[in-house]
């Protein structure tokens, strides 16, 4: 699902580091070596149909590299519809 963020993604929490990170592998392998995080947010998205729309999102991220492969994890609260 693609989707914008509109605004900076506020309450960041670290999930998992390291070893930890079940995707770790395929991280290295994707976007190089790196200390991979696994991290979550609370954000203001824009998805396709024009639904703005508060959610929890996730995604990965190392220094060096920078933030990778959001996902949606849930729709907190629906703000406006277009």
């Amino acid at each position: 699902m693609f989707f914008e963020i509109l605004e900076p993604i506020q309450n960041v929490e670290t999930i998992a580091v390291g070893h930890s990170i079940r995707e770790r592998k395929r991280l290295r392998k994707t976007y190089g070596p790196g200390k991979w995080r696994k991290l979550k947010g609370t954000a203001k998205i824009k998805l396709p149909d024009g639904t703005i729309a508060l959610a929890e999102i996730h995604w990965y991220e190392a220094h060096g590299i920078g933030k990778k492969e959001f996902k949606i994890k849930r729709i907190i609260r629906i703000l406006s519809h277009e």
